[in-house]
């Protein structure tokens, strides 16, 4: 299909006019959607505000005005980061970044207006960006009408660097990092404040995400609950291919990652802590990005600062507590896996040295050090690989694919079930991809990370989307449920207990499928639990 644009405009009452674009079928002149791109939810996070928690935008802050309404028809400022299988384009980076996308469906809404999905990004929290999606055929083609808001927010350094020097700096605030988490929390509540102007309905919000977006999606769950907005938010959530990992290093062990940023630029350890953030805070981006290409602690996550990850998360997940929260507020979650994840994992930032302590030293980038030393003695108790891995590196898109996706979202759903929410908790499998998708990952990583976003929004604008049987089959596995879902009805998803999947076989059929790996999803979860990583005692993280 050839598309067309034309203006739209739209009046977001005291927030000003805005321009965005409808978007057409040019040989129909049909309308298909309503884009707006890099909308600000937030103030510019430049120069001494770098590194600082994101500021609201202020009460007289207008887009434009009806005469010159502010225009929103290109895309989001694209967060500085590292490439990833591709070249940096250093010249679409912008630190100022902290914009929505917002595709709206054509036609009328009900009285009560749209649904909202709220869609965070993936990219291992280091790169990414809400402008390469295109759900305008998802919006035009389905039944999947709803209003999907994509925030960017500050990714790697930008988002994620912790230590001392910033949580003193915070002072009452109290903060220690997780900037790109309170970048996504400013977006949704800038969402629920101004999405009825788009005709969107606030009393229906769901959270989700890929990737890293369903871990972001998690903690943004989990902030809710324990730090409550009045009125509630978030009304259900998605979390595709990934899920809550683990209980987030502390501060402590984060401050390693800080000092080696600092030596790598050549700023001393011994300046007093205002001195370190201002010389940081006068370097170029690109100067950081090159720093942190240098470093042994490369990943930048979220800290446990009981700001905004409570030291007592994982805790309150294995003890029922976080799923009477979810009951309490009738949150329902949806929550999966694609067949062959481990591949793309394996190809990030892969360990340097293709041995058993290479691989140790990779893990300690992302995991506590006493969750990386559970985990190796988990896989490999005598310290050689199982039967059927390749090497070391293929180990450890195994083993990083099992903690982000696999093996602990099994933990996390058997504690949500052993909290009684089993029945608000639907899960899926996916064996299944589009071919559409062979252009962005080899056939031979079969139903890899990312491959099943194809089905997710209706073909995504990748290749030639979708061919006709594949939107049928799309249609009942993916998004009729989809749908469903973010409109809060009932779905029929064929489950009866906490251990059945409904599964998308690779032949294209729905079925529900016994979880072959749920018992060692369990062990691996009570195994890092013995160490503190996934039920940790407040004293044990502080």
């Amino acid at each position: 299909m050839t598309k067309v644009t034309e203006p739209f405009f739209l009046d977001l009452d005291y927030r000003g006019h805005i321009e965005g674009l409808t978007i057409k079928d040019k040989s129909t002149g049909e309308p298909l959607c309503h884009y707006f791109g890099g909308i600000p939810y937030a103030l510019p996070p430049l120069g001494p505000f770098r590194w600082r928690k994101p500021r609201s935008l202020p009460p007289c802050y207008r887009y434009g005005t009806r005469a010159s309404p502010g225009i929103y028809t290109t895309a989001a400022g694209l967060c500085p980061q590292p490439g990833f299988g591709k070249k940096l384009n250093t010249k679409a980076w912008d630190e100022d970044c902290l914009q929505c996308n917002v595709w709206l469906p054509a036609g009328k809404a009900s009285e009560k207006g749209w649904p909202v999905f709220f869609y965070i990004h993936g990219g291992f929290l280091q790169f990414g960006s809400p402008n390469g999606m295109d759900p305008s055929a998802l919006l035009s083609e389905t039944d999947c009408k709803c209003i999907i808001v994509m925030p960017a927010y500050r990714l790697n350094v930008f988002g994620f660097l912790a230590s001392r020097e910033l949580q003193q700096e915070a002072g009452h605030e109290a903060y220690a990092g997780n900037l790109g988490f309170w970048d996504q929390r400013l977006a949704l509540e800038w969402t629920y404040k101004n999405i009825s102007y788009f005709g969107g309905d606030a009393s229906n919000i769901t959270v989700g995400g890929y990737s890293a977006g369903a871990h972001s999606a998690f903690h943004q769950l989990a902030h809710e609950l324990y730090y409550p907005s009045q009125p509630p938010i978030i009304r259900h959530v998605i979390m595709w291919s990934n899920g809550p990992g683990l209980q987030p290093k502390s501060l402590q062990e984060v401050q390693n990652q800080f000092d080696e940023l600092l030596q790598h630029l050549h700023i001393p350890l011994t300046l007093p802590s205002s001195e370190k953030l201002s010389r940081l805070r006068t370097l170029p981006a690109k100067s950081l990005i090159a720093a942190t290409l240098k470093m042994t602690h490369h990943q930048f996550r979220a800290v446990t600062d009981n700001s905004f990850v409570r030291a007592s998360l994982f805790t309150d997940i294995d003890s029922g507590a976080f799923a009477a929260r979810m009951r309490d507020r009738g949150i329902k979650l949806m929550l999966g896996e694609c067949a062959d994840e481990h591949f793309v994992y394996g190809a990030w930032r892969p360990p340097v040295q293709n041995t058993l302590a290479g691989l140790h030293t990779r893990l300690l980038a992302d995991y506590p050090h006493a969750a990386v030393d559970a985990l190796l003695k988990h896989y490999f108790p005598t310290g050689t690989l199982p039967p059927g891995w390749k090497d070391w590196r293929d180990a450890f898109g195994r083993v990083y694919a099992d903690t982000q996706i696999h093996t602990l979202q099994r933990g996390f759903v058997a504690a949500l079930a052993r909290g009684g929410v089993g029945e608000l908790v639907y899960r899926y499998r996916i064996e299944w991809r589009a071919g559409c998708v062979d252009g962005m990952a080899p056939r031979e990583w079969g139903v890899t990370h990312g491959t099943d976003l194809a089905g997710w929004f209706w073909g995504n604008g990748i290749g030639g989307g979708l061919m006709k049987e594949e939107k049928r089959v799309v249609e009942v596995a993916f998004v009729g449920p989809l749908g469903q879902f973010a409109r809060g009805e009932e779905m029929e998803w064929g489950t009866k207990s906490i251990r059945d999947v409904r599964r998308l076989r690779s032949d294209g059929v729905v079925d529900v499928w016994v979880d072959e790996r749920w018992d060692e999803g369990i062990q691996v979860w009570e195994d890092l639990k013995a160490v503190g990583s996934t039920a940790a005692s407040p004293a044990a993280k502080l």
